[in-house]
């Protein structure tokens, strides 16, 4: 069996599954957000049921619109809290929290092994420690809530091999971005992508979460690796969980393999209006921005802001466009913090951001009018994803976004040396 089956087999207590099969698994994380969390509430007092099946399973994350923007955003938030409170769900506060997909696994509630489930497609994001995590509707996470089960359908797997040494300036943004442009926005549809090679063994956990992030721009059910020592070393700082690593098997069958060499590679851009329409940078033309957003589940991290805060250091943000920075979470903000980098970006010329996925769906806090253009190292670009339908979302990542925000153009950071 492959990775993904492996783990979908320990769940549902069989020695075997394969593509097609249906299973009943049992849940090890249950996760919604402000968005979500409400409907699935709505749903679970519908079923006339009292108590879900463990509180410690169960995660709540009010990260879209809050700090609340509005009275329907308050309104949303409330519901989520006074759930939480009374069954005794794991839920995040306000200047506690973070972006879902970036502190879920920075305290230690998602270990490798685990088997995920949010009403949230970017909960694939989690793969990226060996676990097998996947987006469902929000009817489906309210009888998981009570029941702890999930049925689902086995996916094919299809395999991606990245080999040679990433250049400079080459992170795991352009990896994904490069493999979408490739297969395209449903190459990998309801199928799992598991991801492996030289290259990925020396990524940092930070890139394979940007990563297994993406899966689902392909049109994928999940994304994983391997959890080697660098993932399970992650997990065992932050969870009293203990690991439990799955390894495909040498003779595990895969839909489709893919393979790159990496060695060459540029960094990547995509062009509105699909993940997939992708260009190397050198390649993009002359697109003069608006905007430039620095954050999300994709790349908000502290290595995200790390490598922004190296390109920006000693510069001015262009005087024709804005640039906005948003930690993936309080934790990531501190850091950030200690590290200089958050003065680095105010003498830039940036503004920096409370945790928040704000921008990202258009929801607050740097949406576009008609006409501007914005690079983000966001995962969506689609036709007003980020405000007007007549504004234009451009993805990256986050070196190429600092360096863009300098010139007030996109361009690679190597372009200002």
């Amino acid at each position: 069996m492959n990775l993904a089956e492996k783990i979908l087999a320990s769940h549902a207590g069989l020695d075997h599954v394969e593509p097609g099969q249906f299973i009943n698994g049992k849940v090890d994380v249950i996760l919604a957000n402000d968005i979500t969390a409400p409907i699935a509430i709505r749903e679970f007092w519908k079923f006339g049921l009292e108590k879900v099946f463990d509180p410690k399973k169960i995660v709540f994350v009010p990260d879209h619109f809050v700090p609340n923007k509005d009275i329907a955003s308050a309104e949303q938030a409330k519901i989520l809290r006074e759930f939480a409170r009374a069954q005794g769900v794991n839920f995040f506060e306000c200047g506690q929290m973070g972006v879902e997909h970036v502190i879920l696994h920075e305290k230690g509630l998602v270990v490798p092994g685990d088997l995920v489930i949010g009403a949230d497609s970017h909960t694939c994001t989690y793969g990226a420690l060996g676990a097998f995590a996947t987006g469902m509707g929000s009817t489906d996470i309210a009888s998981a809530m009570a029941t702890g089960d999930i049925w689902m359908k086995v996916p094919p797997t299809i395999k991606f091999v990245f080999r040679g040494k990433l250049p400079k300036y080459v992170s795991g943004k352009d990896l994904i971005l490069h493999t979408i442009g490739d297969i395209g926005v449903d190459g990998a549809l309801y199928a799992a992508m598991e991801f492996a090679g030289e290259a990925i063994e020396r990524l940092s956990l930070e890139g394979r979460f940007t990563m297994a992030n993406m899966a689902i721009e392909a049109g994928a059910k999940a994304g994983l690796f391997y959890a080697d020592k660098k993932a399970v070393s992650y997990a065992k700082g932050r969870s009293e969980r203990k690991p439990v690593v799955f390894e495909p098997d040498a003779d595990a069958v895969y839909q489709q393999i893919y393979e790159y060499d990496v060695s060459l590679l540029e960094p990547q851009v995509a062009l509105p209006h699909l993940p997939s329409n992708v260009k190397p940078v050198s390649q993009v033309g002359r697109v003069y921005l608006d905007q430039v957003v620095i954050g999300s589940c994709t790349n908000g991290r502290f290595e995200d802001l790390q490598s922004a805060a190296m390109v920006l250091n000693g510069k001015k943000v262009n005087s024709n466009l804005r640039c906005i920075i948003i930690p993936g979470s309080q934790q990531v903000y501190l850091e950030a913090l200690k590290a200089g980098y958050i003065e680095i970006f105010i003498q830039a010329g940036c503004a920096v951001s409370t945790p928040t996925c704000g921008p990202c769906l258009g929801g607050h806090m740097g949406i576009l009018a008609a006409g501007e253009k914005c690079l983000a190292t966001t995962n969506r670009n689609f036709v007003g994803r980020m405000g007007s339908p007549k504004s234009e979302v451009y993805l990256s990542s986050p070196a190429v976004a600092a360096a863009s925000a300098i010139v007030g153009k996109i361009v690679s950071p190597a372009d200002l040396s």
